[in-house]
């Protein structure tokens, strides 16, 4: 399968250092024992504010008093591989490209044996509680993304 927005699947895959682990619950599948499509943006979720948090980003737009607030403006998941009821998978996560106000994250499964499940990407947008419109991130803001994309 090939992904409009992966280029290189090897050096794009290295690209990642954060994961969040992920147990598939009963609920979660259809009657086959399938993984449901729909789990695996609930999966990006929860692994994207896990991700957010290890950067230090969660504690403004938490903070009732802050201004600030991230939304998703698109998301897209591609599967590759069945997953079903009681696996583990380790949802990877990462900024691939940082704009003014938005930030494209991607997102790769990868199950027990280390076979990639499925990939995705969607752009997360930063905006004003007041007004709805895009806020810049700031320079240490862009850094945190650069900073855990590199090391």
């Amino acid at each position: 399968m090939k992904q409009s927005y992966i280029k290189n699947f090897e050096e794009w895959e290295e690209g990642f250092r954060f994961s969040a682990r992920m147990r598939v619950r009963f609920s979660e599948t259809d009657m086959f024992g399938h993984l449901n499509n729909t789990v695996t943006f609930a999966y990006f979720e929860q692994a994207r504010i896990d991700y957010l948090k290890s950067l230090g980003l969660m504690n403004d737009w938490l903070d009732p008093k802050g201004e600030r607030i991230p939304v998703v403006a698109d998301l897209q998941c591609d599967y590759m591989k069945q997953v079903f009821f009681d696996e583990s998978i380790d949802v990877y996560v990462k900024a691939d490209s940082i704009g003014n106000s938005s930030v494209d994250i991607h997102y790769m499964a990868k199950n027990a044996e280390g076979d990639v499940v499925f990939t995705g990407r969607g752009a997360m947008v930063q905006i004003s509680k007041k007004t709805g419109s895009g806020v810049a991130w700031t320079e240490e803001e862009k850094d945190l993304f650069y900073e855990r994309t590199r090391n």
